[in-house]
């Protein structure tokens, strides 16, 4: 069983014992093992031009034995997390979400956002297959491959329902987003859209990131 824990400024995903992450966090990008998922929260200030912000982020993972984690960093209020969870079948889907639309993009367009906040999208997805398929019920790395962009295209479908409309059009994500998939490692070499896994994927993402954005919507773009 998958657990959250806040203890500002981190907020952790315990994804209840080793497994298979995919994903390009600031902290052990790429194909790894772990497991938990983290989250830093940082402002502006935090991290100037000249930072090595690896470098701080590690020394900063080390002070709280942490470096086994994947890690996001996020300006966004962690408190303003988001959980769903989705049974399909024997399929189960966890994902939480941080949502930040601050720093927001039209895909194939980039707007001067120089002295803009950054905000950014941070999803952790937790994947359980089920039992009685057969095989060893987990995910081949082909398989979290594609089960990640199952989670990008939830994402950016919840992100064009907030209604969010920039100069270069309705926007579709952030400049910062992240995702990390995550599942045991295993047989099952598929988890699309005609699948209970990727049903349940895409839903709890979609689930997750349409109420972040929603709050976002309606109690920060307004002070903006």
């Amino acid at each position: 069983m998958s657990r959250v824990r806040l203890e500002a400024p981190w907020l952790e995903f315990d994804l209840g014992g080793e497994m298979r992450v995919l994903s390009w966090a600031v902290n052990r990008p790429g194909f790894v093992s772990a497991r938990r998922i983290l989250w830093r929260e940082v402002r502006n200030a935090d991290l100037p031009a000249d930072l090595d912000v690896t470098n701080w982020l590690e020394h900063a993972l080390k002070a709280r034995h942490a470096l086994d984690a994947v890690t996001f960093l996020t300006s966004r209020d962690i408190r303003h997390h988001h959980v769903s969870e989705v049974h399909v079948e024997d399929a189960i889907a966890t994902a939480m979400a941080t949502v930040g639309l601050s720093n927001a993009e039209r895909i194939g367009t980039r707007l001067d956002l120089s002295g803009h906040d950054w905000g950014t999208i941070n999803i952790a997805l937790r994947l359980d297959a089920g039992q009685g398929r057969g095989v060893q019920n987990g995910l081949t790395d082909a398989g979290l491959a594609e089960a990640l962009s199952i989670a990008a295209s939830a994402r950016t479908a919840a992100v064009m329902e907030a209604g969010l409309d920039l100069p270069t059009g309705r926007a579709t994500g952030t400049g910062t987003d992240c995702i990390a998939v995550a599942a045991a490692p295993g047989d099952i070499n598929y988890a699309g859209l005609h699948t209970a896994l990727g049903e349940a994927a895409g839903r709890a993402v979609h689930q997750a990131v349409a109420a972040g954005a929603d709050e976002w919507m309606r109690t920060v773009r307004r002070k903006l």
